[in-house]
């Protein structure tokens, strides 16, 4: 006899009366948006899902904000902040894949346009949010393929729209960040790409697997912890007819698979953000002890024990603060040793 699934948590996760009445109405959002014949009403987001403009000549919160156009299907969103009595600095960039289960919002939704501006400013850096391809119009790989192309345009200098003393030089460091399936797709780049990428950060990434972990079982009821619904999103992103252990989804058993091999090695140093009432926790913590085991330079685990799923969009929260501070403080000490490293092999 098999053993029986763990009770829900107990008690509710500690939020304040507006976040819950914001997370209620998104999850209620979600919900009604999904079509059992697999498509979803992209019209009822659309009344819901409130954007913001690019601000390139009236800065918000000390943010200007334009868009640019990669290629004829992608965009990018560029963040970048004002500098007092710092003109001519050189910002490292974050290339940002903002989250949704691969199906909703885009670089232009007022909260992930709010958390950019909040995130640049922090840092600071210029923040690159990528308006990838969202599922089921496009499948795998649409979203790494638009995440890569996305890091190849920062790198090549992102057309000249980055502050630097020369036009088109390229990012001074550039770096990997995304939250749930936001964060899937970073780290897919950040696999294809390792030897260009200064850090990734994983914002409580979306992955998955056929066997449910005890956590998916604990947490099922906690905000976007619904199995039903994660199974439709999974559905509607993976190759048809493929299981959650697709490489794409169960992504610490396919490190743990490829374990041996050198591109472990160099993967890039590593920040995972793990809220204690998210669902998804177990995988996330696989994760990081999956690239640890395969060979990973740097992993670091960041704990947020009171924080749901999306935790980090509700800016008034003490863990949403704490997560951009500690964002601010890898992407600042990896920016610097990168300089130290370039700056010693120039005098060689």
């Amino acid at each position: 006899m098999g053993t029986p699934d763990p009770p829900p948590r107990p008690g509710k996760p500690p939020l304040p009366w507006r976040a819950r009445l914001l997370v209620g109405a998104a999850s209620a959002l979600h919900a009604a948006s999904l079509r059992r014949d697999g498509t979803v009403n992209r019209f009822l987001l659309s009344l819901f899902d409130r954007t913001a403009a690019p601000t390139p000549t009236a800065p918000v919160g000390g943010v200007a904000s334009t868009d640019h156009a990669v290629s004829d299907h992608l965009r990018v969103r560029l963040f970048v902040p004002e500098i007092p009595g710092g003109g001519g600095k050189e910002l490292p960039v974050v290339l940002y894949f903002h989250g949704g289960g691969f199906v909703f919002h885009s670089a232009a939704s007022a909260q992930f346009d709010d958390l950019c501006r909040r995130l640049a400013s922090a840092i600071p850096a210029v923040i690159a949010s990528v308006d990838y391809r969202l599922a089921p119009e496009h499948r795998f790989p649409a979203q790494y393929d638009d995440g890569e192309a996305a890091l190849r345009w920062v790198l090549a200098g992102a057309g000249g729209a980055l502050p630097s003393p020369s036009p088109s030089a390229p990012a001074a460091a550039a770096f990997v960040a995304g939250d749930s399936s936001g964060g899937n797709v970073a780290h897919h780049v950040a696999a294809r790409l390792p030897d260009a990428v200064a850090g990734l950060v994983a914002v409580q990434p979306f992955f998955g697997g056929e066997a449910p972990t005890e956590s998916e079982l604990r947490l099922r009821n906690a905000p976007f912890g619904a199995p039903e619904r994660l199974a439709w999103l999974w559905r509607a992103f993976l190759p048809p007819g493929a299981t959650r252990d697709h490489e794409a989804a169960n992504v610490p058993a396919a490190i743990r698979r490829d374990a041996g091999a050198d591109r472990w090695r160099a993967f890039p140093p590593t920040l995972v953000c793990v809220g204690g009432w998210d669902v998804h926790q177990d995988r996330q913590r696989a994760y990081a002890d999956a690239l640890r085991a395969a060979g990973a330079e740097e992993v670091t685990v960041a704990e947020y024990p009171d924080a749901i799923h999306a935790f980090y969009i509700l800016d008034d929260l003490a863990d949403s603060k704490k997560f951009v501070g500690d964002v601010a403080e890898f992407v600042n000490r990896h920016a610097r040793q990168l300089k130290k490293r370039a700056l010693d092999h120039a005098k060689e």
